[in-house]
């Protein structure tokens, strides 16, 4: 039985995948998934903005691939939005400011939805920041089960859709960082006051980059909490 670390890598089945776009892009991504047993809940994880450094390999989107499949049963897909390069890849095409995005989290969700083999149930999205706004904005699909956002700072996403969200009944659940750059938690609770369903959880002590073990520790539990509850609370150990 080994500690969990930040640098603990658990056994999954990792699968390079190709997403295609309805305007004829190409998007490089990953799919984990659990080696022994079928996925209980997928994340389709959308990353921070590229412009600043943001991308599938973002380490809280990375750790929750490299932990949740062997920890709680739940599927990972991330991928590159355009124009957007890792060490998995580039995309094609180029960053469209939130707009042409649309299409990338179009193929994501399509991917998720009608992959067979294993299929992957109870789809969430799991954004953060730039990611929140795409799942906001583009994400309402009768195929997703709902949304976790990580530190949203609601820049592109309006109030409309925060509406459409509401309307749909569907769980938004957003975890604030007490001290984040955007958008605190007291002004989170404000803005998301639209979406009746929507739990805010203030993260006390952490930043918007959510940067130390202990808080992609306190990430993931939440993730697991809502996706996959019975795997709640995450083990500090592996075997």
């Amino acid at each position: 039985m080994a500690l969990i670390r930040a640098s603990s890598v658990l056994p999954a089945t990792r699968t390079p995948v190709e997403l295609h776009t309805a305007d004829g892009l190409r998007l490089v991504g990953e799919l984990a998934v659990p080696e022994h047993e079928p996925p209980t809940a997928t994340l389709i994880a959308l990353h921070p903005l590229p412009t600043a450094g943001g991308f599938m390999d973002s380490h809280v989107l990375r750790k929750a691939s490299y932990r949740l499949p062997a920890l709680a049963g739940v599927a990972v897909l991330r991928f590159n939005t355009r124009g957007t390069t890792s060490p998995a890849g580039t995309s094609e095409g180029a960053f469209d400011d939130a707009v042409g995005e649309r299409f990338d989290v179009a193929a994501a969700i399509e991917y998720a939805e009608f992959h067979e083999s294993p299929a992957l149930p109870t789809r969430w999205l799991l954004g953060w920041s730039f990611g929140t706004d795409l799942a906001l904005m583009y994400g309402l699909d009768p195929s997703i089960e709902g949304a976790i956002l990580l530190s949203p700072p609601l820049r592109y996403a309006t109030d409309e859709h925060l509406d459409a969200w509401a309307e749909s009944g569907k769980p938004v659940v957003a975890l604030v960082p007490e001290h984040d750059d955007y958008l605190r938690p007291g002004d989170a609770r404000a803005r998301f006051a639209r979406i009746p369903q929507a739990e805010v959880v203030g993260v006390e002590g952490a930043k918007h980059l959510w940067v130390g073990e202990p808080s992609v520790k306190r990430v993931l539990d939440e993730i697991v909490h809502r996706v996959a509850p019975t795997r709640y609370p995450l083990p500090e150990s592996f075997t």
